[in-house]
């Protein structure tokens, strides 16, 4: 499985659109939209993007009885938020099969 990096996306989309625009305007556009998605989360507000997906901060249960995975040790973990994704369903449908095998 190939990890496509965020400079990827850069390359890709600065090869696909044919735009008169450079790599590094394609850099700060995408920093952009990753910083309005991040800034969205913390403000607790649910972002969606129609064809792609919704993210969202959840809310976790503490706990009394987690442990550290690398010291065995017992830990207490508070009530915390994670932020989660959900795909939309056109990506949902794309993705299905892709792991037949």
């Amino acid at each position: 499985m190939k990890k496509v990096t965020k400079n990827d996306v850069v390359e890709n989309i600065y090869e696909d659109t044919g735009l008169n625009i450079t790599k590094k305007d394609i850099h700060v556009i995408v920093d952009k939209v990753f910083e309005e998605i991040k800034q969205a989360l913390i403000e607790d507000q649910i972002v969606e993007l129609r064809g792609f997906g919704t993210f969202e901060v959840r809310t976790r249960k503490g706990r009394e009885k987690a442990h550290n995975p690398k010291t065995g040790e017992k830990v207490s973990v508070e009530v915390h938020g994670a932020a989660v994704f959900r795909p939309g369903k056109e990506l949902k449908n794309s993705v299905w099969s892709l792991r037949k095998d």
